[in-house]
C-alpha cells in the first residue's frame, strides 16, 4: 500500500496517451471506466498510484516513445511513488510478452481490444495478496465503445473526437495496424446520434468523427438476403444527415477519408450542408503508379488527380490536407520526383510526412529497407521545405478575407492573446487564427467573425469584427 494515501482513500490514477486521436478516445473511455469503478483521475503522474500508459506502435518512431514512457515512468514505481505501472493500447497489443519482459516494473498489459478490462486489472492488482506476475489481456478482437460507455473527455470542452469504427478491412503493405486491431466493426447509426446529442448537451460545438477508414463506415453491415457483406456507400452520408441537425453542433469534421471511397452523395453533401467543415483530410501515402501498387493502395495517380479535381469543383473553400510516405522500398529518386512534383502542382494546404518503417508481419517487410535513412529523412524535408513555400502562399491570399472562427483559448506562447480556428483548421494537426486583442474578448467554444490581418508561419493573424 502507498504511504501516501489511507486505505479508505480514492486510488488516484493517471492514463497518459501517446498517438493519435483514436488513441485519445481510447484514454478518455478507459479514464471513464476507471471513475466509474472509484478510480480518482489526477492530471500528473507524480501524483497517482495507478499509472496507465496508452501507447502507439504505428511505426518505429511511436514504438520507441512509448518504450522510452514506460522506461521513464518506471522509476516512478523504483522511488515507491506509485503501485502499478500498466501498459495498454496498440504497442501493449503486439507485444505483449516483449513488453513485460523487458520492462520489469509493468504490472499488467491491456490490448486494443480488451480496455473495457482496465478498472478489472487495478483492482486485482492493488489487492494487499495479489499475485506479483505480471496480467496480460490482449484478446485479438476490436472493442468498440457506444453511448452508453463512461467517458471523461480530455482537452477543451467545446470539440471532441467520436469514433464511429474501429478496425480496418484494407491491406495496405506498410500498415500493420490491422493485425491488431482488427478487421472493419462499425457502430450503429443511433449510437453515435446518441453520443453527439449528449455532447452537444455538454457544450460541444465541433465533433471530429474518426475511424481507421472513415469513407468504410458502415461497409461491415450486411446488407442482403444471402449473409454476404455489401459495401454500403451511403452510410456515412445518412450518418451525417442524421448528426447534422443536432441543436448545439456548429462543425463536423471528418478525419482519414480513403481516396476511392469518396461517393458522388458525400461530396454532394460536404457542399451543401453549412455544418460539414470544408475539409478533407485524404491520406494519399504516394502518387506514383509502381508505389501504390507496392504498398497495395486501390486507385492510380488519374484517379487521384481526377477525385481532387472533383472536390475542388464541387466544394468552394475547400482546404485539402494529405499525408506521403517516403523512403518505400523501390522508390528511387524518380519516383520522389514524381511525388514533389506532384505536391507542387496540386497545392495542397497541409501535409503530413512520414519516413518508411518496415513493420513486421506486413506484406512489405519482406521487401527490407533500401532506402537509407539519410535518403528518407532528406526527402522528407524536401517535402516539407517544398509545402512551406506552397502554404505561405495559399495563406497570403486570405489577408482581408473575413473568417468564422472557433475560438480554442489562450495562445500557448505566452502571450494574451487568443487562438482560434477557421473550418479549414484542424484542433492540433493545422494552423490556428491567432487573434489581436480586442475591447470585448469572447471566450472558448464561441464562434466569431474575424478579419485576416497578417500570416505568420503556417497561422494567421485576425482581428474580432463580430
Amino acid at each position: 500500500m502507498s504511504r501516501s494515501r489511507s486505505p479508505s482513500m480514492p486510488v488516484p490514477v493517471a492514463v497518459v496517451t501517446l498517438g493519435c486521436p483514436k488513441n485519445q478516445v481510447d484514454s478518455e473511455v478507459m479514464q471513464g471506466l476507471l471513475a466509474k469503478e472509484g478510480f480518482r483521475l489526477v492530471e500528473k503522474p507524480e501524483q497517482a498510484a495507478v499509472l496507465v500508459v496508452n501507447t502507439c506502435g504505428f511505426i518505429d518512431a511511436a514504438k520507441e516513445e512509448s518504450v522510452d514512457t514506460l522506461l521513464q515512468l518506471a522509476k516512478l514505481k523504483k522511488k515507491g511513488k506509485c503501485e502499478l505501472l500498466i501498459a495498454a493500447g496498440c504497442l501493449a497489443q503486439r507485444y505483449p510478452e516483449e513488453l513485460i519482459n523487458e520492462i520489469q516494473e509493468l504490472d499488467g498489459v491491456v490490448g486494443t481490444g480488451d480496455f473495457q478490462k482496465i478498472a478489472e486489472l487495478c483492482r486485482e492488482k492493488l489487492k494487499p495478496a495479489h499475485d506479483t506476475a505480471p496480467v496480460s489481456f490482449t484478446e485479438h478482437v476490436a472493442f468498440l465503445y457506444d453511448a452508453a460507455t463512461p467517458r471523461r473527455r480530455i482537452g477543451a470542452n467545446h470539440t471532441a473526437y467520436v469514433k464511429v469504427a474501429e478496425g480496418c478491412n484494407y491491406r495496405c503493405s506498410f500498415c500493420a495496424i490491422p493485425s491488431f486491431r482488427g478487421d472493419l466493426k462499425s457502430r450503429s447509426i443511433d449510437s453515435v446520434v446518441k453520443e453527439v446529442e449528449q455532447l452537444a448537451k455538454e457544450g460541444v460545438k465541433e465533433i471530429n468523427l474518426i475511424a481507421q477508414s472513415l469513407t468504410s463506415y458502415g461497409w461491415d453491415w450486411r446488407t442482403n438476403g444471402n449473409g454476404s457483406a455489401k459495401p454500403n456507400a451511403q452510410a456515412l452520408p445518412q450518418l451525417l444527415k442524421r448528426l447534422a441537425p443536432i441543436k448545439g453542433v456548429e462543425w463536423l469534421r471528418l478525419f482519414y477519408t480513403y481516396p476511392t471511397d469518396f461517393s458522388d452523395g458525400l461530396i454532394e453533401l460536404m457542399a451543401n450542408e453549412p455544418k460539414l467543415c470544408k475539409y478533407v483530410d485524404l491520406p494519399l501515402q504516394h502518387i506514383n503508379d509502381r508505389i501504390l501498387k507496392a504498398m497495395n493502395r486501390k486507385g492510380k495517380r488519374k484517379e487521384i488527380e481526377q477525385l481532387i479535381d472533383r472536390l475542388r469543383r464541387s466544394i468552394p473553400d475547400l482546404s485539402l490536407r494529405t499525408t506521403f510516405i517516403v523512403g518505400f522500398p523501390g522508390e528511387g529518386e524518380a519516383e520522389f520526383e514524381e511525388l514533389a512534383d506532384f505536391v507542387r502542382e496540386t497545392g495542397f494546404d497541409r501535409i503530413g510526412v512520414f519516413t518508411y518503417s518496415p513493420e513486421e508481419g506486413t506484406a512489405a517487410f519482406p521487401l527490407g529497407d533500401p532506402v537509407t535513412a539519410e535518403q528518407k529523412t532528406e526527402r522528407r524535408q524536401r517535402l516539407l521545405d517544398l509545402q512551406e513555400e506552397i502554404a505561405g502562399d495559399r495563406l497570403s491570399v486570405m489577408i482581408g478575407r473575413k473568417l468564422r472562427v472557433l475560438i480554442d483559448g489562450l495562445s500557448e506562447d505566452g502571450s494574451d492573446r487568443l487562438e482560434a480556428r477557421h473550418q479549414g483548421q484542424a484542433p492540433e494537426i493545422d494552423g490556428v487564427v491567432m487573434l489581436e486583442k480586442s475591447k470585448k474578448q469572447p471566450s472558448p467554444g464561441d464562434l466569431v467573425t474575424v478579419e485576416v490581418t497578417d500570416t505568420v508561419g503556417y497561422d494567421l493573424i485576425g482581428r474580432v469584427t463580430t
